[in-house]
């Protein structure tokens, strides 16, 4: 019989079970039979589409680390926990990924010829062929929620301009000459980095410009799709590998964190209130945490330059990943300006692996494409 139907009729058959007892029982359940589960009761959906339950499974982690070759998971419990990932990616096994970027539930490992759109969690891949483009971001239009039928779109760059890929059509959309009402004209503007943030059907991203940094943001709904200003950042960049780096914060807010590359001082700066992504000139920014601490290393090294992967734990601790000037990944834990733990990633012997934060979800890749993505690959 198959598992999760084995696994079903067993539990509700045990229908008088204690709620918290069935929440155990489903946290040990592999991640890839648990979407079948949101259908059996509205108290089963619930429980699997709440973040508690995500973050406690035992299979759950938070940091996603790339090498030629090798995907990793990097969880957090009681100590930290190194996982292989075996996802279907074409080119990783003769190639390191040229970037890996966790945008609105996916990770996307962007190789020589394309990108891979995955749910690591599920072991679900689409590939994206373009070979001449780089992969800034991925959404959907569905501003409040997302369903079965959301119209996923990527966006990607060249010196020739920015294009939006379809995903449910594969069409392509020239933003030269579909973003005529876009403050950025053709080239758009000079992002910060290619990590684009996901909120209310909207994609932001940090731009800088004669060391002043803003957000930017670009539109999803033809034919208003373009970028366009929505707010200043409390901060500048003195230094060319500062750390600055957007998150989102409690689900419907921003946070930023900077680092300067001098100093090394780190600021954690967070939305005062939920994010109107229709409207930025209301937006106020206030300095969530701030670490001052003796001997810290740079986020961003000199030798190889990659932006610190992070999230906030709990509302009390920052946690932090990124490499060192010999290229070993590490994992550093500090609160309320000390530095609380730091643990160096031995089991990635690679150097300069690739990194990102990721939270685990259940939501799936669209299915058609990952139907067209198992006959190419």
């Amino acid at each position: 019989m198959d598992p999760t139907k084995k696994l079903k009729k067993e539990i509700v058959a045990h229908e008088q079970l204690p709620w918290e007892l069935i929440e155990e029982i489903l946290s040990r359940v592999s991640p890839k039979y648990l979407v079948p589960f949101r259908v059996v009761c509205k108290r089963w959906k619930a429980i699997l589409d709440d973040k508690t339950f995500i973050n406690n499974h035992k299979e759950t982690f938070r940091f996603i680390l790339a090498t030629k070759s090798k995907i990793y998971s990097v969880s957090m419990d009681t100590k930290i926990l190194v996982r292989e990932l075996l996802l279907d990616i074409p080119g990783l096994e003769a190639q390191k990924p040229k970037k890996l970027v966790s945008c609105d539930e996916f990770l996307i490992c962007i190789m020589d010829k394309g990108a891979a759109v995955c749910n690591s969690w599920l072991k679900q891949t689409t590939w994206i062929s373009e070979p001449s483009f780089r992969f800034y971001g991925i959404g959907h239009r569905d501003s409040n929620n997302r369903s079965e039928e959301s119209v996923y779109k990527t966006i990607w760059n060249s010196s020739t301009g920015w294009k939006i890929h379809d995903l449910a059509s594969g069409t392509w959309i020239d933003m030269g000459s579909e973003s005529s009402n876009s403050n950025q004209g053709k080239k758009g503007p000079k992002m910060h980095s290619t990590s684009g943030v996901f909120l209310n059907g909207t994609l932001f991203w940090i731009v800088t410009s004669d060391e002043i940094a803003f957000l930017y943001y670009i539109l999803l709904d033809f034919p208003t799709e373009g970028f366009y200003q929505y707010c200043e950042l409390p901060f500048g960049m003195s230094h060319a590998l500062d750390a600055l780096v957007l998150r989102l914060f409690n689900g419907d807010r921003f946070s930023v964190l900077k680092q300067c590359y001098v100093t090394k001082k780190i600021e954690i700066w967070v939305t005062k209130n939920k994010v109107n992504v229709e409207d930025g000139r209301d937006v106020v920014w206030m300095n969530f945490m701030t670490f001052s601490i003796p001997n810290f290393p740079g986020l961003v090294p000199f030798a190889y330059p990659q932006q610190p992967s992070y999230f906030i734990h709990k509302n009390e601790r920052l946690v932090v990943c990124f490499c060192d000037e010999s290229g070993k990944a590490w994992i550093y834990v500090m609160a309320e300006n000390k530095l609380i733990d730091k643990v160096k990633i031995e089991s990635v012997v690679d150097p300069w692996p690739l990194h990102c934060t990721y939270f685990p979800n259940l939501v799936s890749v669209p299915q058609g494409l990952r139907d067209e993505a198992k006959s190419e690959v």
